[in-house]
Order: structure tokens, then sequence, then C-alpha cells
């Protein structure tokens, strides 16, 4: 899973940490989308995640929406 994998290189979050941002990855992926989809997907979560939006449905929410909105 790209979002699991992401976390663990950059090696910064915690194990807390990983599973939200794992929660809300498995909220946001379609089983349809290309791993290049899904890659994308996990970048804009960290980006959000990096930017100080540590609510899980504030996090769900945004990163819904383009980068850059």
């Amino acid at each position: 899973m790209p979002i699991y994998q992401r976390a663990k290189e950059a090696g910064i979050f915690s194990s807390s940490e990983v599973a939200l941002l794992g929660r809300v990855f498995d909220k946001l992926k379609d089983e349809r989308q290309s791993l290049e989809r899904r890659e994308a997907l996990a970048s804009r979560l960290l980006a959000n995640y990096l930017a100080g939006i540590r609510d899980e449905t504030e996090l769900l929410s945004v990163s819904k929406l383009p980068l850059g909105r």
C-alpha cells in the first residue's frame, strides 16, 4: 500500500500517525484506481498531513481536493 510505504520510508512518523494516515487512505482509495493514481493520492495525503492537518475528518475532506486548492 503506497501510504504505508511512503510513511515508513520517510521514517518520521509514529505508529499512531501511520495508522491515522492508513485509515484515511483506505477511505479515499478506490480499488479500480491505477497504481499511479494511488501514489498521487498518498502523496496528497502526506502533503496535507505535513502541512499541519491532523484531524482525521478534516484530513479526509481536504485530501479529496487537488493540491493547490
